[in-house]
């Protein structure tokens, strides 16, 4: 079932002069596979899937699903799982009970119920632990409950609000695989909402970039990464360096370089002072190391070298480097150089 959202507006009065969370959102999501919701805290996208799943309703637009309009659809009746950040699962029962919850409201037999606890408990990987309640799971495995109990109804959408936002980065990881995986077994149209580029790179067919409660860019992970269509797309993404820059013109324009695409080498005493970039602070990330310059212009830029490439240079606080960008895509305003 695709899923498709036109011109959606929604503003939640705080004060006389909030603005709306929601501003003019449109957007597809394709039949069967993983769209994201990308964008920073405060950006739109919790109220959009909100919105989505008939939880909220819009002030203005349409929300269609299977190109059927439901926006004034009841919850209950447009098809949808739900997966909360916080799980949400029922404390005082365990898990083939929490699984079971949504089949028991549709008054279905026990053996059915039974039956398709027992498929979803294998899928999600915990057929050994029914019995436990949530209080005796970890994180990851309570959050598979939540993933089980979502479609135990077989809904023609799943709607994810941050499911790993509140696990630690190893687990949310392990937890990006199994989705992965759990989506090619049961590929349901699925909407995810993250602030995490990788986890929406890497699970997602299409990426909706938000900002400000508008959509910055819809497209594709590459797409989004080698285009991007606004000046915050492309600082958002990948953490790009915003620095003064002349276009092949002659316009002054902001140019955006990420961290990882820049080279720099140790400048000599030849080399003009107008082409020197201090080494400002160095810190060692795992197998990178994070170094920020000073350019001559006095702005800072941050680069990002493999441990083994900062080693060879031994650089030091206060070095004087030459900055390459050759084989960098550096984007200016609305094109790339």
């Amino acid at each position: 079932m695709s899923v498709r959202v036109e011109n959606l507006h929604k503003r939640f009065v705080v004060a006389a002069e909030s603005p709306p969370a929601v501003n003019g959102v449109s957007f597809a999501a394709p039949t069967g596979g993983i769209t994201s919701l990308l964008g920073p805290s405060g950006s739109g996208k919790t109220t959009v899937l909100r919105l989505i799943a008939g939880l909220e309703r819009p002030d203005s637009g349409v929300v269609c699903l299977n190109d059927q309009e439901c926006t004034r659809v009841p919850v209950q009746r447009r098809g949808v799982g739900f997966v909360f950040q916080g799980y949400a699962l029922f404390q005082h029962l365990n898990v083939r009970r929490n699984v079971a919850f949504g089949l028991k409201v549709q008054r279905l037999a026990k053996g059915e119920i039974a039956t398709r606890v027992d498929e979803l408990l294998e899928l999600v990987q915990l057929k050994d632990l029914g019995e436990r309640f949530p209080e005796e799971l970890s994180g990851g495995q309570r959050q598979r409950v939540a993933f089980a109990r979502a479609l135990a109804t077989r809904p023609k959408v799943l709607l994810l609000d941050e499911p790993f936002g509140a696990l630690d980065s190893r687990v949310r990881v392990e937890l990006r695989h199994w989705l992965h995986e759990l989506h090619s077994k049961m590929p349901v149209t699925t909407i995810l909402v993250t602030h995490d580029q990788e986890e929406a790179f890497e699970l997602s067919e299409r990426v909706v970039i938000m900002q400000g409660g508008k959509v910055e860019q819809v497209g594709s992970p590459h797409d989004i990464y080698d285009r991007p269509a606004t000046a915050f797309v492309a600082s958002f993404i990948g953490n790009a360096n915003a620095v003064r820059a002349q276009a092949d013109d002659g316009r002054q324009a902001t140019a955006y370089v990420r961290p990882h695409e820049v080279k720099i080498v140790k400048a000599d005493a030849s080399t003009s002072e107008v082409s020197v970039a201090t080494v400002v602070t160095m810190q060692r990330v795992g197998g990178y190391v994070k170094i920020e310059v000073r350019l001559a212009t006095a702005e800072r830029m941050t680069v990002q070298l493999p441990r083994a490439e900062a080693d060879a240079l031994g650089l030091r606080e206060g070095d004087r480097v030459m900055v390459d960008l050759g084989d960098a895509k550096v984007f200016v305003g609305d094109y790339s150089i």
